[in-house]
């Protein structure tokens, strides 16, 4: 899984070395992530630096286009999903896969903001879909294999009927969460 993040991270702006300079970056990623989150592809840039609080030649030195912006603030969000998936794996298996499940659907609110900017067919986006079904098979294939998840489900049927499950809009989370547990009884082998 290692050379895996390492993949994403070349796709990237390559994060500072000075600490004031690390903590503008990564606050200016984490604001990013929200307003588009909350905004859109089209948030201003100058939400995203004060959000961050820092100014906005701050955040051009940092991601000279709108563009490097979406991208890295993209490849973020799968190096996280990666982790979560490195970090659940000693979990048992229907508790990893639906843990990773969940950060999978917080991915998703990042990721429907930045499709509107990034085009699928571009080379970052295919190796951030690449990384990110690395990092998720082998939860899926553990829990699979131990009888928690049907057999004819696939780790891509998976991934596309919970992204469409997130594309809806919900009266409240509280009937997100009810909705996406319905989704995962679907999913869980007969007993």
């Amino acid at each position: 899984m290692a050379e895996q993040v390492s993949g994403l991270a070349e796709l990237g702006v390559r994060r500072p070395q000075r600490a004031d300079a690390r903590r503008n970056f990564d606050a200016l990623l984490t604001a990013a992530r929200e307003v588009f989150a909350e905004q859109g592809a089209g948030a201003s840039l100058e939400d995203v630096a004060r959000r961050a609080g820092v100014g906005i030649g701050t955040l051009y030195r940092n991601f000279p286009t709108r563009q490097d912006l979406f991208e890295r603030v993209y490849i973020g969000e799968v190096e996280d999903l990666c982790t979560a998936a490195r970090d659940l794996a000693d979990l048992p298996p229907w508790e990893a896969l639906t843990a990773w499940l969940r950060r999978f659907v917080s991915y998703i609110a990042t990721k429907r903001a930045l499709l509107e900017a990034l085009s699928t067919g571009s080379p970052v986006f295919a190796v951030c879909r690449a990384e990110m079904y690395a990092a998720g098979t082998p939860l899926f294939e553990r829990a699979q294999a131990a009888g928690e998840v049907r057999d004819d489900l696939t780790f891509d049927d998976l991934v596309k009927m919970v992204s469409g499950l997130t594309s809806g809009t919900f009266t409240d989370d509280a009937q997100r969460e009810r909705v996406f547990r319905i989704a995962l009884d679907g999913i869980r082998a007969a007993r």
